[in-house]
Formats: C-alpha cells, structure tokens, sequence
C-alpha cells in the first residue's frame, strides 16, 4: 500500500488491516443489530437478543459464534446462560462514525 507521500509504515498498514477484518467481520445487518444491541445493554444472552431483534435462535447464535471466534465479542457462562458482551470496543466506533457520514443515504 502506498500513501501520497510514500509508502505506508508497519504499523499503519497493520491499523488498516486490522479496521478491514473489522469492517468484513460485521458486514451483516443481523451482526450490526447484535453490536448495537449489546452498545445498550453490556451483557445479554441469546435468547434475549433473539428477542429484541425478533430473530431465529440457530441463526443468531450462527452470527455470535462468528463474531466472537473473530474477537469482537466475549462471552461468559452465567448460571445456564450464555451471556455475551463487545471484546472490541473500537468497533462501535467505526459504525457510529459510518452512521454519522453523509455519504451513506
């Protein structure tokens, strides 16, 4: 990758990756309704995010699976509850500013 001025040091290039795995991670508006969700509320369980967001059990679980195997949540036994909360705090972040632009609509 090369910038205008060069060619980008080590640690941005490794910033940039880092925000595109990010990005690719949570390309999915059931994944986005998940990081919101748990953005309001810092520990819920499946059931109570098949709840809120009206969703199958199997195919949320699916997705959590996915984003917490990725590093983006972390989740914790809780008596017979799976509770699950944002390991990755930056990545609110990115989708608020990607809220926030005027590109997007």
């Amino acid at each position: 990758m090369e910038t205008n001025n060069g060619i980008l040091n080590q640690q941005e290039a490794e910033k940039l990756e880092r925000i595109a795995f990010i990005l690719k991670t949570v390309a999915h508006p059931m994944r986005l309704g998940i990081i919101h969700l748990l953005e309001q509320h810092p520990k819920l369980s499946v059931s109570e995010i098949c709840e809120m967001l009206g969703s199958e059990q199997s195919l949320t679980s699916h997705h959590l699976q996915n984003m917490r195997l990725k590093g983006i949540l972390s989740v914790k036994r809780q008596g017979r509850s799976m509770m699950y909360s944002l390991k990755e705090r930056d990545v609110s972040l990115i989708i608020e500013c990607l809220e926030n632009c005027q590109c997007n609509m």
